[in-house]
């Protein structure tokens, strides 16, 4: 069953700010809200961020695609 949450003392400018982005994005305030924000924050258990993968691509060193083709050729020709 959805539970309602509510969001208090948001300052105006803020507000408007979501107002803007909502219509933006053809959806209702809560509906942004949902879709961006609260849907984000607690993803399901097993995916992964998009923070998550960018780190997780940076921790192999790579730094070009150039350098991966590069790893890739010397594996497939080293066979």
């Amino acid at each position: 069953m959805p539970v309602t949450l509510s969001i208090k003392n948001v300052p105006d400018e803020v507000a408007q700010r979501l107002r803007d982005i909502a219509a933006a994005n053809h959806r209702s305030l809560q509906g942004e809200l949902l879709a961006t924000i609260v849907a984000k924050a607690a993803p399901p258990p097993g995916h992964l961020t998009l923070r998550e993968i960018y780190q997780q691509i940076g921790a192999t060193g790579l730094a070009t695609p150039a350098e991966s083709a590069g790893m890739i050729r010397a594996d497939r020709d080293s066979r």
